[in-house]
């Protein structure tokens, strides 16, 4: 036997427990298998020396037909091991387990080898365990062996590969440990030899501190008992039974009591309790050795093992495990930190809790842990908090006086979580708690109506909607309750009563609240039923529907149709003058099937409904309801069914009324010369409106509204006294028109003339808006600036796209002045602070909702212009002013400035660079006009200048190339910006912009190392030679720019042959052939890049600068020691000739010898700069002889050595490109639309580095959160 650890648990089996079986039978053992051996005591190691050992009751049989030497043979393949079968997964697990069996009774100890490679191999080691080892060596020693035997290459093992195959692996592992001891319970568990080895065995894999080991064992260990855990059940069951039957057979009269039978039944009994005592063993010896220790290991799938194994032990044989010493475990890995763990812990108490016997077991438990389960709803893993809510709905099951008030409210507001799977179970708890509680006096109520329960149910759904404060989200809550609640919800029968009827006496009357939020959710639950997808931020994407799905859905619209055909006229009636409750309404019958009305001879219904709409039009002028009133005609207006006529006939009847009133109240209002009443104000209003907003829907060409929208503007702009609202209506309503009017001439369905007609009322329209940009009233100007944007975009030259050249007369683009009076409003409108808004009105400045509106519309109009940018309307470098207030205003419209940003440069990269730094330059001189040309460099302005700079240079991303023309053309601007005005205090005085090389530096890290050279090539024809002797404060953002251009040439290089060669491959081998070849062609590409990068220098032909001398060209080969050297420069590297600044310009831009003057001056500096490169070219070419000598040596060691890399080569080049220093790295972020580098580093094989065989430290402080770590069970 397996000697008991001394811990603190101990299971201890009930021994007059009810049977849970019917039948009185035993589970008798037809082959005679509960013949135990003799029992005797276990080794050290847990198994005897095959010598010592005798062969058992199977010694004399053969070995089964499936077995040859203890492996298995199967259609004729040989020489398999126990590993390969269970892995094939061909066999069934029953007969693979049976020919075991046979082999085990034939040689045991040959079978047991084969079962212990068995877990060896499905641990992934390549090593197995002989005959020799297993006489001869200890378990310890067994496992030390097998761990130096493991494959180091690779960290994978069977229970980690990915794949089909070895999912099925998994599973018929698990299988095989359970059938083995199901085929075994009978006699060979309780040989003392089988178990004894077995468990010996895991447990010490389990501690080892191999992955692979200790996972793979633990699952077998925990699968292990919980087989055993059934096979304690069975004797369990067995015990009751035969305890049972003595009592009866003792019970009996002595005349006809069987002694024989008594004592046979004491024997089983004694027999059962003696087999339960060593099973008693076996499952402490697992649990003490290894569950107790693995619950809290270091890897999370490890303790996600034990917590799922020990609530099945807990649900199987609750009488032995469900109690508090086994509870605790799961209580405190509540609180691990790994969500597969915690999952693990919620579905093991979901088996418990499910079951309501077992309710006051859980008592403590439930007492103690209930508010973490509650705390875990919010947990961040959306999976763990989803279960947590179901065990709770398990919870409020079993008891509902468990949770308390303020419990259920922090489930009850998940039922409006975007998480789809999480409001689903918050709807299913709150169903649970709100309505499956029935009282006496229900259950002879109707099922349909206002007196039946569902009308109690749907009154409660409405108070419970109005208490949560968060209308406008019913479709949240109703398709939260629509799995559980579908049937509920869909009881329009009663919702319609609820509303339409009379409350019986002595019942509460629902008041206007309760009705306008029954009117929501009943609208809601239509739309649900009809669209079969959840709300808009709950789903994915529109699913495809089963077929009972579509049947479901086609057999609730057409419920629908025939029920609302008759009750909506009704409900318009008596509700019409509610804005909410008809606006609602309204939208019900988009949901119809409109045949219906045919079909169902539901004409005159129709007809009260048009009816009903027409009122609606005639009360109202808000403009949401009467938007709703053109959607319903627009939806009953379909051709397609037969109801067309009808309808159309109806909104001709409306359109017609609507047009005449307005036209006769224009003419009235037009022709009054004092100032209007307020009368005729309203009227014309209320019919523009209406007009408006069927015009949205409806084409109302036929009518010829243009003229009188036309003259009403033009009588606006003349008098100046025409109130907002009509002008904004108007506005809105001529936008319509000639969009219906674009939409006609699209469509090839106009006549000759309509194409002239509409491009002279678009643009008399267009010069209309422009002049109310100027108005005086906010509104009037916002509604003209956004519709002129609109129209703008409209009838750009994107109107030819799509085969649509005959539109080309149509294409309006606006003039420099139309341009510059938009980015004037927008400067005006747009860029202000909140505090000088005063667009709110009614005294609500101070209101947080009403800023949080006005900046909304700030932001529509600003996005409105910058698709005039984007799509080409107005000329890029108007965004100039846009891009300046990039930082001031990165909270309010940083995300739409930077998305403009790149889209110009993604339509032209210079272009836009251009643009940047021109905003730039127009920040600096906005500082030169308000500080004076002797400012601070370290003021406020002139830092906020340089930190936008930098902003802008981290957006054009790491990949040097792509920008590279970009890049050399902002530094053009940039220095020709620089040195354009004169200095004010006279010669020898620093130009007046000078201090914006300061601010051009920013962009010097873009660069690449030709570039460099060329842009300071273009620098000096700028610069005198007094310039470059300069060493005053004023000079220096002359020094500093001068110095960026020139410093990092090397790290440039690199740079620049890492894109290059990342562009091929971002991995490089460390055995991969050096491309020496791609390096060797730098030199050639930078002279053809310098060349013609060059042109642009060519430009000003009246720009003279020094002549200097050719400086000799120095080449290079530059080895790193072998020892230091990394993979990336494993080859020789030749630098590229430095060119000389004068090579990169024309001969015809050479100086004239005439001018003698020049050439004394010329011949001065030229002796002066030829003396200092001569001696730098000597001390560079001593630097160079040395270092090449030294660096031949050892690259002569190395290639003796070979050309593999040593351990410390592995470690690859990352070299910052993107920043020019250190500091800078917290704004990586800022950059946008980056073409980064994949780094991808070589897999170490250095058995030191290798994770899986490195020591595991299992401290709970290490996976669990503090709050459990110092809080006791009980």
């Amino acid at each position: 036997m397996i000697a008991a650890q001394d811990l603190h648990t101990e299971f201890q089996f009930p021994q007059e427990a009810e049977s849970q079986l019917s039948s009185d039978t035993d589970l008798e053992d037809p082959d005679g298998k509960n013949a135990r051996t003799a029992k005797g005591m276990a080794a050290k190691k847990g198994k005897k020396a095959l010598g010592e050992r005798a062969k058992g009751g199977g010694a004399g049989r053969v070995a089964g037909a499936g077995w040859v030497n203890g492996h298995h043979q199967e259609n004729g393949m040989e020489n398999m091991t126990l590993f390969e079968v269970v892995k094939m997964g061909k066999s069934a697990t029953q007969s693979v387990v049976d020919d075991w069996i046979e082999a085990y009774k034939h040689d045991r100890d040959i079978a047991l080898l084969d079962l212990i490679n068995f877990f060896i191999q499905c641990s992934g080691c390549k090593g197995a365990v002989s005959g020799e080892m297993f006489r001869n060596m200890q378990n310890s020693e067994i496992i030390r062996k097998m761990t130096e035997e493991f494959d180091e290459d690779s960290g994978d093992y069977p229970l980690t590969l990915s794949g089909p195959q070895w999912k099925k692996f998994r599973i018929s592992f698990c299988d095989f440990i359970a059938v083995l001891v199901r085929q075994c319970q009978y006699s060979i568990i309780y040989d003392e030899y089988m178990m004894d080895t077995v468990i010996s065995l895991l447990t010490g894999l389990s501690d080892s501190q191999v992955r692979a080991f200790r996972h793979t064992s633990t699952l077998a260990a925990m699968k292990l008992m919980t087989a055993l855990v059934n096979v304690a059940l069975n004797l369990s069951i067995n015990m009751d039974n035969t305890q049972r039957q003595y009592e009866a057979e003792r019970n009996k009269v002595i005349a006809k009591r069987a002694n024989d039978r008594l004592e046979l039944l004491l024997q089983k009994r004694k027999e059962l309790q003696e087999n339960q005592d060593e099973i008693e063993n076996m499952m402490n010896a697992i649990f003490k050795g290894v569950f107790v220790h693995r619950y809290r290991d270091a890897i999370a799938e490890i303790r996600a093992i034990c917590i799922e194994e020990i609530g099945m032990w807990m649900k199987l044989y609750s009488d032995a495990f469900l109690n508090d010493s086994y509870l605790k475990y799961v209580g405190w890995t509540m609180h691990d930190k790994q969500g597969e763990v915690r999952l693990k812990c919620l579905t093991a108490l979901q088996g418990l809790y499910y079951n309501r016997e077992l309710s006051p077991r859980l008592e403590l438990f439930t007492s103690r842990f209930k508010d973490r389960i509650v705390s875990m709803t919010l947990d961040k893993e959306y999976d763990v908090a989803v279960q947590a809510i179901k065990l709770l709905t398990l919870v409020l099951q079993s008891s509902d006086e468990v949770l308390t008030a303020e419990d259920c409210e922090s489930v009850y507001h998940l039922v409006y979580s975007a998480h789809r799977p999480i409001a689903v179970s918050a709807g299913e708890f709150l169903f649970k708690k709100l309505f499956s509680h029935r009282g006496p006096d229900e259950d002879g109520l109707p099922r349909r109506g206002r007196q039946s329960l569902n009308g109690s149910l749907i009154k409660t759904t409405v108070f419970f909607f109005l208490e949560s404060e968060l209308h406008e989200h019913g479709a949240y809550l109703v398709d939260s309750l629509w799995e559980c609640a579908s049937e509920l919800l869909k009881d329009w029968e009663t919702m319609i009563s609820l509303l339409l009827d009379e409350p019986m006496p002595g019942e509460e009357a629902l008041t206007d609240r309760q009705e306008t939020a029954l009117v929501e959710l009943m609208l809601c639950a239509i739309r649900q039923a009809c669209e079969c997808h959840p709300p808009v931020g709950r789903g994915t994407g529109k699913r495809v529907l089963t077929a009972k799905e579509k049947k479901t859905q086609l057999d609730d619209r057409t419920r629908i149709t025939e029920m609302f055909a008759v009750a909506l006229p009704l409900l318009l009636a008596k509700y019409c003058v509610d804005i909410d409750k008809v606006t609602n309404l309204l939208q019900i019958p988009k949901y119809f099937d409109l045949d219906i009305y045919t079909t169902g001879r539901l004409e005159k219904h129709l007809d009260a409904l048009l009816r009903q709409i027409w009122e609606v039009v005639d009360k109202h002028t808000d403009t949401e309801v009467l938007e709703a009133c053109s959607t319903t005609y627009h939806y009953l207006c379909n051709e397609e069914f037969t109801i067309f006529n009808r309808v159309d006939i109806a909104r001709s009847q409306l359109l017609d009324e609507l047009v005449d009133k307005f036209n006769r109240l224009l003419e009235d209002f037009l022709q009054e010369c004092e100032e209007p009443d307020e009368d005729d104000a309203y009227q014309i209003l209320s019919t523009l409106k209406k007009i408006s907003a069927f015009h949205n829907a409806h084409d109302l060409s036929k009518w010829d509204l243009f003229t009188s929208n036309y003259r009403l503007l033009n009588t606006g702009l003349q008098n100046g006294d025409m109130p907002e609202q009509i002008v904004i209506h108007a506005m809105q309503c001529t936008h319509y028109i000639i969009l219906w009017h674009l939409a006609k001439v699209s469509d090839g369905s106009s006549i000759k003339g309509d194409m002239v007609t509409l491009r002279k009322q678009m643009r008399a329209f267009c010069l209309m808006c422009q002049r109310y940009i100027n108005s005086i009233n906010t509104a009037v100007k916002e509604q003209a600036f956004t519709i002129l944007c609109d129209l703008l975009l409209i009838f750009s030259h994107q109107i030819m796209s799509s085969g649509r050249e005959h539109l080309e007369s149509l294409v309006y683009m606006p003039d420099s002045s139309l341009q510059a009076e938009l980015l004037n409003f927008i400067l005006d409108q747009v860029f202000i602070d909140q505090d000088d808004d005063n667009n709110s009105t009614d005294g609500q400045q101070d209101d947080e909702a009403s800023k949080i509106e006005a900046l909304h519309k700030r932001r529509n109009l600003l996005a409105a212009y910058c698709k005039l940018i984007i799509y080409n309307v107005v000329e890029m470098n108007t965004g100039a002013d846009i891009f300046k207030q990039y930082m001031r205003y990165y909270n309010d419209y940083g995300d739409i400035i930077k998305e403009t940003m790149s889209k110009t440069r993604q339509i032209d990269k210079i272009q836009c660079a251009k643009t940047l730094i021109l905003s730039l330059q127009n920040l600096f001189n906005e500082m030169l006009s308000e500080l004076g040309f002797n400012f601070d460099r370290s003021s406020s302005a002139f830092c906020g200048i340089k930190e936008l700079a930098r902003r802008f240079s981290l957006t054009f991303g790491l990949d040097q190339l792509k920008t590279r023309e970009a890049i050399a053309m902002l530094h053009k601007d940039g220095i020709e910006f620089a040195f354009k005005e004169p200095s004010p205090q006279g010669e020898g005085s620093p130009p007046l912009n000078l201090a914006f090389l300061d601010i051009l530096s920013e962009f010097s890290s873009k660069l690449i190392r030709q570039d460099k050279r060329t842009v300071h090539m273009y620098l000096e024809r700028f610069m005198t030679f007094q310039m470059a002797l300069q060493r005053e404060d004023c000079w220096l953002p002359l020094i500093s720019y001068r110095n960026s251009l020139q410093a990092g040439g090397d790290d440039d290089t690199m740079s620049v042959i890492s894109g290059i060669s990342s562009r091929g491959s971002t991995v490089r081998s460390k055995k991969s052939k050096p491309a020496t070849a791609s390096k060797r062609k730098l030199p050639e590409e930078e002279n053809s890049c310098s060349s013609s990068d060059a042109v642009w220098m060519n430009r000003e032909q009246n720009v003279q600068m020094p002549v200097m001398m050719h400086s000799p060209h120095l080449t290079s080969t530059v080895l790193r020691d072998p020892k230091k050297m990394r993979p990336e420069d494993s080859y020789t590297f030749t630098m590229p000739a430095e060119q000389h600044p004068i090579q990169a310009l024309p001969s015809q831009q050479q100086p004239h010898h005439q001018h003698q003057a020049a050439i004394d001056y010329n011949t001065q500096v030229t002796w002066m700069l030829t003396q200092r490169q001569q001696a730098e070219a000597r001390q560079q070419q001593e630097r160079v002889s040395m270092h090449y000598a030294k660096m031949r040596n050892h690259m002569q060691q190395a290639i003796r050595r070979g050309s593999g890399l040593m351990e410390d080569d592995e470690e690859p080049i990352v070299e910052d490109v993107m920043m020019s220093s250190e500091d800078r790295l917290e704004d990586i972020n800022e950059g946008m639309d980056f073409d980064t580098m994949d780094i991808d580093l070589p897999a170490s094989k250095n058995r030191r580095e290798r994770t899986e065989l490195k020591p595991d430290y299992f401290d709970p402080s290490s996976i669990m959160d503090d709050s459990v770590l110092n809080v006791s069970m009980f």
